[in-house]
Order: C-alpha cells, then sequence, then structure tokens
C-alpha cells in the first residue's frame, strides 16, 4: 500500500501561510531575505511579518507576536536570535502552527549552552504540536509553488526551473552551492531542504516525505551523518518502494573526513562499510564527488526510463575515442556485446572501411552521410542485445548544418527504441543541449563522465525485484535457558543451530574417556581442538588435532593437545577438548555480525583465510534480510568465481550459502539485545546440492562488550 505523505510535514514544506518572526526591511537581515523571495516570485499563500516595532515590512501588514495571530498558520520562520526563538514560539497557542524553520545559528553545535537551548525549543515546540526544521539550518524551498523560506542569497541570483528532483542537505553551504549548481546545470527542482541541527526533522524524514511527493521523481541527498539508523533505512525503502532513485553524497568516508563531519555539526558519523551496504541494499547511488552527485541526478531526472541492465552499445566517430569509452565501460562494469553479423555485414557493406564490433566505428562518414547514423543505429538495436546506447560525435555537435540531423537522430531513436536510454557526447552549444535532453538524451561534453554515469544507473537493474526488506520473519524466538555468562565454541554452535544455522555436531569433552565415547556418538574420524577463552590462535600452541580414529589414538590425542596447551599457555583456563566430526570438503567461507551503534546488526560475508585478513574481500548489509539479499552479498566479493567452481572444482551450493546468511541475519536482528556479535568461521560452502556447514563460531554477549 502507498503510504501518504506525513500531513505534518505536508503543512511545512507546502504551507498555505507564512509568518516570520523576525522580519525586517532592512537588506541584508536574514529576516528581510524570506519576505523578499516570497513577495517577488510570487508566493500564492499568506504572508505574514511578525515583529513587535514595525506596523508594517516591505508594505505587508505586521503583528507584534504569534500571539497577535488572528487565525491558524501553518508555517512560522524563526529569524530572530537563538535566546530568542523557544521565547518566540511560547508565544503561540498548542495546534496553532504547523511547523517552524529555524534560521539562527547558537545551538546545540555550540556545546552545552547551546543544547540547553536547543531543548527549550524542541520542548516549546513539542508543547504546541509543531514540527521543527532546523535550527541552525538555511531553510528550504518548493519551487513550483514558490515557497522561499530562506535567508540563502543563491535564489536571489536565479532560481532553478520547477522539476522533478527533490534535494535535502544537512549542510547548509553545501546545500546552497548544490542549488546554485543545479540552475548552472539546468536541472528542474521540486524541493530544496537543508537541515541543520535535525532538532526533530532530519534527512530521513524528508527523504521518506519526498518518497511520497507528487511533484519528485528524483531524491538528491548530502549527509554528513545519521543518529536513527532505521527510521534512515525506512526512507530508503519508502523511496525505492515508490520506484524514486536516491543519490547521496555521505562524507566521512576515511577517518580524518569523519573527524571532521563530526566537528562540522552534531551529527555522528558511524562506520562507513555501514552506509555503504545500507546504500547498496536500498538501490541508493552514492556518489563519491560533487561531480558525480550532479552528473547522477541529472541522468536520472533526464531519462525517463532507464536501462534494464548493463549491456552497453557504443557508437562513435573516432575509433581512438570508441577505444578510451571501451576501457571506461569495462571499469564500470559494463558488457559490450557485438552487434549481429548481420548488423556488423551491412555496415561494412556501406562503409568498408568502418568497425562493425562494439564499439562500433563509423568513423567520419557519419557527418558526410546524414542518413547513416540513424540507419546503422537502428539496425544494431533491432534484436535488443543493448540496455542503453552510448554515441560519440565529437566537435561535430557544434555544427549548425548538421543539427537537423542530429536533432533528427534522437527523436527517431526515441520514437524507434524507446526502451534503450541514449546518452550523446558531444560539443553542442546549450540551446541544442537543453533540446536533446527535452527529447530525453543524455548530453555529455566528457564521453568518459558519460560512461561512468550510464555505468552507475546501469547498476540499479541489479537490484531489480530484489525486495531488502523481503524474508524475515518477526524473530526468532529467545532461547528458553537462561543467557550465559560467556559461550565457549561448543555453547556457540549450539545457539546457532537453534536458531536453524547448519551448524556441525560437536560435543565438550573433559577428559579422554568422555573424548572416546563423544567420538563413537559421532562415527568415524573426528577432529578435535581446545576450548579456552585465552587462546585464539589454537593451532599454533599444539591445540588441534584432525582426522582422530581409534581408541588409543583419540587419548593419545587428547593428551598431547593438553599437554601442549599447558605447556605454551600455563595460565590459559582451559573448557575443554571439542570433539566434532571431520569436515567434508569445500570452500572456506566467514559470516560475521556486529552491533552498530547507529543501525544495529551489520552482517559481513567474505572468503574465509587471506581473502578475509589480507585482501579484505568482504560484502555487508543491514540485518535483517532473505535470499535474495543474501545473494547479492556473495555475488558482489571479487572471490565469487571460487563458488561457482574453478580450475576444475564444483560448483558451491549458493543457495543454501545464502540461506545461512539470511538465518544468522535474523538470528542477530531478534537476539541483538543480547549478542553484540556473532562470528563463524569457517562457514564451509559444500557442492551444489550437499548445503552449507558452520565448523566454528564464537558469540559476544552485548553487556560483554560494553
Amino acid at each position: 500500500m502507498t503510504q501518504l505523505p506525513d500531513s505534518s510535514l505536508s503543512r511545512l514544506f507546502d504551507p498555505q501561510g507564512i509568518a516570520i518572526v523576525g522580519a525586517s526591511a532592512t537588506p541584508g537581515k536574514i529576516g528581510a531575505m524570506p519576505v523578499t523571495l516570497l513577495r517577488q516570485h510570487g508566493y500564492a499563500g499568506r504572508i505574514v511579518p511578525v515583529n513587535p516595532r514595525a506596523d508594517a515590512i516591505q508594505g505587508l501588514p505586521a503583528v507584534p507576536g504569534l500571539d497577535a495571530l488572528d487565525a491558524d498558520i501553518d508555517l512560522v520562520i524563526l529569524a530572530v536570535p537563538a535566546a530568542h526563538a523557544a521565547q518566540a514560539l511560547e508565544r503561540a497557542r498548542p495546534g496553532q502552527i504547523g511547523a517552524a524553520v529555524v534560521f539562527t545559528s547558537g545551538f546545540s553545535e555550540t556545546g552545552a549552552s547551546g543544547a540547553a537551548q536547543q531543548e527549550r525549543l524542541c520542548a516549546a515546540a513539542r508543547e504546541r504540536g509543531i514540527r521543527l526544521l532546523g535550527p541552525n539550518c538555511l531553510g528550504f524551498m518548493n519551487v513550483r509553488r514558490k515557497v522561499y523560506a530562506t535567508f540563502s542569497p543563491a535564489p536571489a541570483n536565479g532560481i532553478v526551473p520547477p522539476g522533478g528532483i527533490g534535494m535535502v542537505s544537512q549542510s547548509g553551504a553545501f546545500g546552497a552551492y548544490a542549488y546554485s549548481m543545479a540552475r548552472e546545470r539546468g536541472l528542474g527542482l521540486s524541493h530544496w531542504i537543508s537541515t541543520g541541527n535535525e532538532a526533530d526533522i532530519d534527512v530521513a524524514d524528508c527523504i521518506e516525505w519526498l518518497a511520497n511527493d507528487a511533484d519528485t521523481r528524483v531524491i538528491m541527498a548530502y549527509m554528513e551523518g545519521c543518529r536513527d539508523g532505521p527510521k534512515l533505512r525506512r526512507a530508503l525503502a519508502a523511496a525505492r518502494a515508490a520506484d524514486k532513485p536516491v543519490v547521496v553524497t555521505k562524507i566521512g568516508r576515511t577517518q580524518a573526513g569523519a573527524q571532521a563531519a563530526a566537528s562540522h555539526t552534531a551529527a555522528l558519523a558511524g562506520d562507513d562499510a555501514v552506509y555503504d551496504a545500507l546504500f547498496r541494499q536500498y538501490g541508493a547511488l552514492r556518489a563519491r564527488t560533487i561531480e558525480e552527485f550532479f552528473n547522477l541526478g541529472y541522468a536520472l531526472d533526464t531519462w525517463k526510463r532507464l536501462p534494464g541492465g548493463r549491456r552497453l552499445g557504443i557508437f562513435t566517430i573516432s575509433g581512438g575515442v570508441g577505444a578510451l569509452m571501451a576501457d571506461e565501460a569495462h571499469d564500470a562494469a559494463l558488457a559490450l556485446p557485438e552487434p549481429s553479423a548481420a548488423a556488423q555485414a551491412r555496415l561494412l557493406e556501406r562503409v568498408p572501411f568502418a568497425s562493425g564490433r562494439n564499439p562500433v566505428d563509423v568513423t567520419g562518414q557519419a557527418v558526410s552521410e546524414p542518413g547513416l547514423l540513424l540507419a546503422t543505429a537502428d539496425d544494431i538495436l533491432a534484436d535488443g542485445r543493448y540496455d542503453a546506447l552510448a554515441v560519440f560525435l565529437a566537435a561535430a555537435g557544434s555544427s549548425e548544418a548538421l543539427w537537423p540531423t542530429f536533432e533528427a537522430f534522437a527523436r527517431e531513436m526515441q520514437a524507434r527504441h524507446p526502451g534503450v536510454p541514449l546518452g550523446i557526447s558531444a560539443l553542442f552549444p546549450p540551446a541544442r543541449r537543453r533540446e536533446l535532453e527535452r527529447l530525453g538524451c543524455l548530453v555529455f561534453p566528457d564521453p568518459s563522465a558519460a560512461i561512468r554515469t550510464i555505468g552507475a544507473v546501469a547498476s540499479l537493474a541489479d537490484h531489480a525485484g530484489v525486495d531488502a526488506d523481503a524474508g524475515m520473519p518477526e524473530a526468532v524466538p529467545a532461547a528458553g535457558a537462561p543467557l550465559l555468562e560467556a559461550y565457549n565454541e561448543v555453547q556457540a554452535m549450539e545457539l546457532l543451530r537453534q536458531a536453524g544455522l547448519p551448524a556441525t555436531p560437536c560435543t565438550l569433552a573433559t577428559d579422554e574417556d568422555a573424548v572416546v565415547r563423544a567420538a563413537a556418538a559421532l562415527g568415524g574420524a573426528v577432529a578435535m581442538k581446545v576450548v579456552s577463552p585465552d587462546i585464539v590462535h589454537k593451532s599454533d600452541v599444539g591445540g588441534v588435532k584432525l582426522n582422530i580414529a581409534g581408541e588409543d589414538a583419540l587419548r593419545a590425542a587428547y593428551a598431547g593437545i593438553m599437554d601442549s596447551v599447558r605447556r605454551h599457555c600455563p595460565e590459559a583456563r582451559i573448557d575443554g577438548v571439542l570433539v566434532a566430526p571431520m569436515a567434508p570438503k569445500g570452500v572456506e567461507c566467514i559470516a560475521g555480525v556486529h552491533c552498530d551503534p547507529v543501525f544495529g546488526p551489520v552482517m559481513m560475508f567474505g572468503l574465509g583465510g587471506v581473502f578475509v585478513e589480507v585482501l579484505k574481500d568482504v560484502s555487508f548489509r543491514l540485518a535483517p534480510f532473505g535470499r535474495d539479499v543474501a545473494l547479492e552479498m556473495i555475488r558482489e566479493i571479487k572471490g565469487h568465481a571460487l563458488l561457482q567452481g574453478a580450475r576444475g572444482a564444483p560448483p558451491c551450493d549458493i543457495v543454501a550459502l545464502a540461506d545461512a546468511l539470511a538465518a544468522l541475519s535474523r538470528f542477530a536482528h531478534a537476539r541483538r539485545a543480547d549478542f553484540s556479535s556473532v562470528e563463524i568461521n569457517p562457514l564451509l560452502a559444500l557442492p551444489e546440492g550437499q548445503g552449507a556447514l558452520a565448523l566454528d563460531a564464537v558469540v559476544l554477549r552485548a553487556d560483554a562488550a560494553a
């Protein structure tokens, strides 16, 4: 069911009336700017200046305080010093005001005294049912409704046209810059929002509201941190459910960057790998640079239909640039299938010196033979081999004489192949570029930027049909037995077995007789390993014996383990020796969970051994999740080829492996208050049809981690 927009935020972002506390007629004052912008750009609602020292401001009747308003009003802008902000709201009666935007700084970002003032402001808002944007923010704009609740000078220098991009930023300075960049790039905005200190409304609230806003098709967000991980997860899920792509620039990817973010605002910077996992899980595109941020927003807004996969056709009039574009396509994980043999033959018959492979190079002949461009592109797209087409026309785009050819080409391509989005790289004059964009074509002067952008947008197809929240039973029931003070390997394996994970049977033996009985119950050769909370690398101290069979050998192995461990680690606590059947052959993997302070349990998966310790070839997702998300995790690692079967090895049971990851994620979510981390190493991926098997586990209680 489609969720309707939050009505309290609708009163904020689409107000029918606005009061400006601290309104001014003096140019340059923050209380003057919103009044000026609202009047200048034709806001149709009621505007009420609030100032006890003036009867009228900028030609509008003023009132001395909010208690003097003669009717309820949707939005109040607070443009007064921090010390007076709460006092101004306290003059309003409950239910009179829908929302407030607080421009002023001097709140929690300044320290304890500012935090106290912010809390008083929030208390006044809560008592009166007022939603709060800010404080310490530049406000917002509803471009289509001409609402300019901001003191940013950016719209005074030229406004952006109304469009389908909703933009939200935690940073006011970046937000103003982004607004100006959108104007320069010709991007149309539905809303522009800065959130500041996020005392009430945060980026997640705005993303979710924009996801349900009829005027918004694409959401662009700039983030420095997040305090409420589950809320941000719900917001991204709402955007995905509404089929509205999200582009995110999240700073703080490095330790230095994270420290800068924390000092810049009151936001909390979490582990960047967790943010990456969140964005991947919900199909949000993460932009690493400002150029990429705007390129992605531009592409998503211009292309009304996105690529259905990663198969790219490259069509060029320059072989050298075609090779460059092919290299970029490889780096962007785009496939370059060749056109059909028949299509290549027809091209070579027409232009013998052309190259019919992909990239398709028709040389400069396309300039002298106008019909060649459309005929060739139409031919290579005829049999549905491509999900997108990139065309390089070099400086020919600046030719006025060739413009009718290029315009007809773009128009006909959209009509004949509406399912294959088109990107053109050429040097077009601004007016010509805008005309092609109105026809639904991307236009880039830089062919490399074009390919990188197409590759990022095409990656959205990887998540098509995958419900990030599917397959999540509500909870694994808590075990009947009380929590143990600590869990050794045997107890940890039993805990996971109860949670539905495939765990190898194992027994803790404390003497030679117990070892013999355990081995007899299992049947066949066994593995033996010392169990001690003080010994991490057990094989280094002689604590592991493999493939042991027969009573005498079992007794000797037990004695040998105990003697060696006591000799190497005389102070170590020893619980006993684990006895388990020898593991079958398979590919060793690792699966782990740790509790992030913002997002809760986060799952990790990778291949075992050096792949995780040295290469760090791992993937992450937020728990809980189902099989489809687990399969994405598995396919994401570089070592995925080893699981598919390499050098004659049989393919692994990847579905069973995914089910094990999903089960662990559900357990971690259900028991998140009890356990801070779980690690299964190794988690054995057996040959196809034989399942997966956890061979060892470490479980850490939440209070132990604290």
